[in-house]
């Protein structure tokens, strides 16, 4: 039952992940070639610190789920 829980999370989560995506690529394809470029260096900028956290919770629960073991 937890896997199950866990696809359904990742469908939902990553269909509105690309809605955002879809909404940068049309900024971006507005723009000029240069400006597109910062666009896409700004939306890498702005990713790093979730990723940052999520790695944190993760690694923060597998070292306590391998002490409990």
């Amino acid at each position: 039952m937890g896997m199950t829980r866990l696809v359904a999370l990742a469908l939902l989560v990553s269909s509105s992940a690309w809605a955002q995506c879809i909404m940068c690529a049309r900024t971006a394809a507005a723009q000029n070639a240069e400006r597109a470029k910062v666009l896409n260096f700004g939306i890498l900028v702005m990713l790093i610190p979730p990723v940052l956290i999520l790695t944190g919770f993760l690694l923060l629960a597998w070292r306590r789920n391998k002490v409990q073991s």
